[in-house]
């Protein structure tokens, strides 16, 4: 249980600095305020989680010739089909503009997932 809160705060985390970082990729409205920007990132953090729980392994099994032909590098590519169709799922709460912007937010999302989990997750 703890593991999972865990991977919540990390995904949450990386999806602020992928909004923050990527001009092409925005979080709600702008003139929402502080409390319905951190109710729409949760959302967002929540619906992320499920299609990298649910839809991400079946698109890794089927690419998987792909994943080994480019040495894992297509893992970039799955990563930005993943954010986009959270964005598509999400609606205007989330919008990703072009594959250039997914596939950057994806990269920062990895890194900034993977150094939040690194410090939280410490047993």
């Amino acid at each position: 249980m703890k593991s999972i809160l865990f991977k919540f705060i990390a995904n949450a985390v990386a999806l602020l600095a992928a909004v923050w970082l990527v001009s092409g990729i925005t979080l709600g409205d702008d003139d929402a305020g502080t409390g319905g920007k951190t109710l729409t990132l949760i959302l967002v953090a929540l619906i992320f989680g499920l299609v990298n729980l649910i839809v991400k392994p079946i698109v890794k099994f089927l690419a998987f010739p792909l994943l080994i032909l480019t040495l894992g590098l297509f893992a970039l590519v799955i990563n930005a089909l993943m954010l986009m169709l959270t964005g598509w799922i999400a609606g205007d709460s989330f919008e990703v503009n072009g594959f250039g912007s997914a596939v950057l937010g994806g990269l920062i999302i990895a890194i900034v997932s993977w150094a939040v989990n690194l410090v939280l997750d410490r047993d």
